[in-house]
């Protein structure tokens, strides 16, 4: 068949269907037949994955048809589809396999993922797949067996969806390597990007297309038109200064989920997911088989349940996470709820896409605020998406342990050649700035585990023979890499399962370590009874009554991006007329009455005294991480103009730094503590570096390879022993080799990651261009209170923290009648 027959009949199915081919997808139909690869930029629903689709079945449809194999026979790979959610590789594979079966296409679409079926894995593996469907971290493992090169040979296209979610972590570092050993294996493959909701398109482009600068970025539809509507404190109604579940919602949220078909309740965390699908369990009306749940933690089967439901259209709601943000495809779903800030655009609008999600259809958001100031989150994001304004993604560089891991997995892949892996890693964005002694620091490394750690064979892992290839000849190490192949880590987590029946997922050790037999807890939508924990695992059976803990997950929190922050000191400096600010006036106004009103080129800073001693207020609004080193950094820069002791507590709003001994500040003091000159020393000083060094260690141990897996059958390590295990291995190579290349690593990932050295940097260097604002209120303002909050919560009370809080704002309120 002809190329141009091959598009009749591609043409002609779409029509079948009542569809018309787009502009963005004929173009890039065209640019893929034509040999180029490049990256989709479009909205979400709109039409992405036909696109990058339709030219690898056009190209299959010209093809010459091959002798039909034998059952069970191995398959020439054509098409490597990746994603970076192993919900969104189910969604896709079913999306495949459809045209493929109504064009008479004899392929065989197959998924790899940690939640395939043992099938799907074997034919994976054995080759019997003509498309493949996985994930970044399947991938690795797949070009980690010797026999996948020849097969790999084959491939056409590589597709990677949700490129944005992919580009700012290490998986996406991992990503970027297989995909040069996969150029290098099959030089003519092409390779497209499917992106949606970022702000730094031509910087997606090179890193995922490296030495292609004029790969083609193919922009798709006009993006969706998302609009937001917020639930509103009724007038009078007394709304929370401060707060994170936003239960005294619950009747507005239920009458919203009552008035449409199929809706999605997103939060931010794990645990308000959980708990906000329990207070939606007591008061739902009608059958609780409508309605789910649906975050990460989770057992595979349930999250595949409520996928279904929302698919078929059998469940009214799911109360969900992160875990549904990218673009699995649920037509079902009218709308969208967000329950608190979204603390960024590309998330709302990432989230807004899951509703409607029908070409043609325009996304909506109904915002569910949990405390008064989120208000102006709201009006931050209507106006951010007014403007157009999305947040970038930065790539990481330089993740020496991602790479080697990558070398450890090319050596288990049939071996490898220094120079030539060398020269193939440096092809990449992530490693194109690679020097020769940080190489051979990785090579050394995989070989013996550095100079501190030759002496022990565990750390033995890569040999290099006679001929100058490296490989790996111990069928233990082989074994234990597979089980540990990719970049995502997490602490130490206990799996939960019936006494009788089937898992529910996992919790993390912490939290069910402090659990006795008997304890209840809320999990997976149920109230559990711990009946036993053995063998890192956790029994239990169904509570019957009564209350329990939820679990928390560490690394919940969401920082407010950077765009978001900009956007909210506008709406603050300057009340437009949305729904929002009107509701938030009389708060905004008591806020300058008492204070001032932050806005551009203005910093605002309060003095305030209370009955524990003064406190200084800074407002940057530039998130909750960037204010912890800013915290840190003017306690330090204070204490040394006078000894003093320093609290401090932070939000993504600004911080508060509190002097055991008072001092009013003046503007030459401030205009001292925030000069940006001297910041990376006087930072390591603040802080205690190596310790937070130490702790990010583990994650790049784990990573690298240093951290020896359990095998399996046996007893999963605990947390505790994993802690124990990377603090020696940090404490040997500290002292006996103090320059190695993973200690190094940890410190500029603390620096950059947890502490967003660069961020902190430029809101030094705003702060110091702008107007300071100086108040001394005579007391608590609306903007002071949270932070006020915050810092309470560590403090030793025999009283309930969230107590003390609602009584110190009911006298606010009645003080200044707000």
């Amino acid at each position: 068949m002809s190329v141009a027959e091959a598009s009749r009949r591609w043409r002609a199915w779409f029509a079948q269907r009542g569809w018309r081919p787009l502009p963005f997808q004929r173009e890039v139909w065209r640019r893929y037949l034509a040999g180029e690869s490049g990256l989709l930029h479009t909205p979400t629903g709109s039409g992405k994955t036909l696109a990058a689709l339709g030219g690898p079945i056009m190209q299959a449809l010209a093809a010459p048809t091959p002798a039909r194999t034998k059952r069970g026979a191995a398959r020439p790979l054509r098409l490597l589809w990746v994603t970076p959610l192993r919900a969104l590789a189910t969604d896709t594979a079913r999306a495949l396999r459809e045209p493929c079966a109504e064009l008479g296409l004899d392929w065989q679409v197959g998924l790899r993922t940690g939640d395939a079926s043992a099938r799907d894995k074997r034919m994976a593996r054995a080759g019997q797949v003509d498309a493949l469907v996985t994930t970044p971290e399947s991938l690795a493992l797949l070009l980690s067996y010797p026999d996948s090169a020849e097969r790999l040979q084959t491939l056409q296209c590589v597709v990677v969806d949700e490129w944005h979610e992919l580009l700012g972590n290490k998986r996406g570092v991992l990503l970027q390597l297989g995909l040069a050993r996969l150029r290098a294996l099959a030089p003519a493959l092409r390779v497209w990007g499917l992106s949606a909701t970022l702000g730094n398109l031509a910087q997606a482009r090179d890193v995922l297309l490296p030495g292609q600068p004029q790969a083609a970025i193919v922009s798709g539809a006009r993006p969706r038109r998302l609009t937001l509507e917020t639930l509103l404190p009724a007038h009078g109604e007394r709304f929370p200064w401060a707060g994170h579940l936003g239960l005294a919602q619950l009747p507005r949220v239920l009458e919203a989920l009552m008035s449409a078909r199929t809706s999605l309740l997103f939060t931010n965390t794990r645990a308000q997911a959980e708990l906000w699908h329990q207070a939606l369990s007591a008061v739902w009306p009608e059958a609780l088989s409508t309605l789910a749940l649906h975050h990460g933690s989770l057992d595979p089967a349930l999250r595949g349940a409520a996928e279904t439901g929302l698919r078929e259209g059998t469940l009214r709601c799911v109360v969900a996470t992160s875990s549904l943000d990218l673009g699995v495809d649920f037509p079902a779903v009218d709308q969208v709820l967000q329950l608190g800030s979204p603390k960024g655009v590309a998330r709302l609008l990432q989230r807004g896409g899951r509703a409607r999600h029908r070409p043609g259809e325009s996304g909506h958001v109904i915002c569910v605020p949990t405390h008064a100031l989120e208000l102006a989150e709201y009006a931050a994001a209507r106006r951010a998406l007014a403007h157009g304004e999305i947040e970038s993604r930065p790539p990481p560089r330089l993740c020496l342990d991602v790479l080697a891991q990558h070398c450890v997995s090319c050596a288990l892949g049939g071996g490898f050649r220094a120079e030539a892996l060398f020269a193939e890693v440096r092809g990449t964005d992530a490693f194109a700035m690679l020097d020769v002694a940080h190489w051979q620091g990785v090579l050394d490394f995989i070989v013996q585990g550095g100079a501190a750690l030759a002496s022990y064979p565990d750390f033995h892992k890569v040999v290099r023979d006679e001929d100058g290839v490296y490989r790996v000849v111990d069928r233990r190490v082989a074994l234990r890499h597979r089980l540990s192949i990719g970049t995502i880590t997490s602490d130490g987590s206990v799996r939960v399962r019936f006494l009788r029946g089937g898992d529910l997922g996992s919790v993390e050790e912490q939290f069910v370590g402090r659990l006795r037999r008997g304890d209840r807890f809320q999990f997976a939508g149920r109230l559990l009874e711990l009946v036993r924990l053995e063998d890192m695992t956790a029994y239990v059976r169904i509570a019957k009554g009564g209350d329990g803990s939820v679990p928390r997950w560490m690394g919940g929190r969401l920082p407010l991006s950077g765009t978001l922050g900009r956007e909210m000191e506008a709406v603050l400096g300057a009340p437009d007329d949305t729904p929002e600010l009107r509701a938030l006036a009389p708060l905004l106004r008591l806020q300058a009455r008492l204070s001032a009103s932050p806005g551009p080129g203005r910093l605002l800073v309060e003095h305030i005294r209370t009955r524990e001693g003064g406190h200084l207020f800074l407002y940057p609004f530039a998130g909750r991480q960037v204010h912890e080193g800013l915290a840190a950094l003017l306690a330090l820069r204070w204490g040394r103009r006078q000894a003093n002791s320093f609290d401090y507590a932070c939000n993504d709003y600004g911080l508060v730094l509190s002097p055991a001994q008072d001092v009013v500040p003046d503007e030459a003091l401030l205009r001292a503590l925030l000069a940006p000159q001297g910041l990376f020393e006087d930072l390591r000083e603040s802080l205690n570096l190596a310790e937070l060094a130490r702790r990010q260690f583990r994650e790049i141990a784990r990573v690298s390879g240093l951290l020896i897996p359990a095998l399996p059958g046996r007893t999963p390590r605990s947390q505790r022993q994993l802690q124990a295990s990377a603090g020696l291995l940090h404490d040997v190579l500290r002292r006996f080799d103090p320059d190695h290349l993973l200690l190094q690593q940890a410190e500029r990932e603390v620096l950059s990651g947890q502490l967003e050295l660069s961020r902190l940097a430029a809101t030094l260097e705003d702060c110091a261009q702008r107007t300071l604002c100086l108040c001394m209120p005579a007391s608590l303002t609306p903007l002071s209170f949270p932070l006020w909050a915050e810092r309470s919560r560590g403090q030793l009370s025999t009283e309930d923290w969230r107590a003390r809080v609602m009584r110190a704002a009911a006298q606010l309120e009645r003080r200044h009648g707000a």
